[in-house]
């Protein structure tokens, strides 16, 4: 099993900074793409940022040049870190990966998502 174990969410004023961090866990060979979607109330759950093995990145338009995102791959993890946080970037960030997972015949393998539960962020003054 895969567990992914999220922090840094939070109260942050208009203005203000939060680094997210996630944490994955497992019996994984290997961890190909990492995201961190978000989704506010009476909303659609949106990607945020994505970060590939090979560090290839992208960004919904409406963070570009406050967010950046970033990965640890011996520790399987990846950030999120948030500047000149807006009253509608508020939400519950979910990280989400791209795992590929052995199986029990030698050198075959299987690619899975996985998402954590999720860190609330309120942007309020």
């Amino acid at each position: 099993q895969v567990q992914l174990v999220e922090s840094g969410g939070g109260l942050v004023q208009p203005g203000g900074s939060l680094r997210l961090s996630c944490a994955a866990s497992g019996n994984i060979f290997q961890i190909l793409d990492m995201a961190w979607h978000r989704q506010a109330p009476g909303k659609q759950r949106e990607l945020v940022a994505a970060i590939t093995s090979g560090g290839s990145l992208n960004y919904t338009e409406s963070v570009k040049d406050r967010f950046t995102i970033s990965r640890h791959n011996t520790e399987n993890t990846v950030y999120l870190q948030m500047n000149s946080l807006k009253s509608e970037d508020a939400a519950t960030y979910y990280c989400k990966i791209r795992a590929r997972m052995p199986t029990n015949h030698r050198g075959k393998y299987f690619d899975m998502d996985y998402w954590g539960k999720g860190t609330l962020v309120t942007v309020a003054s």
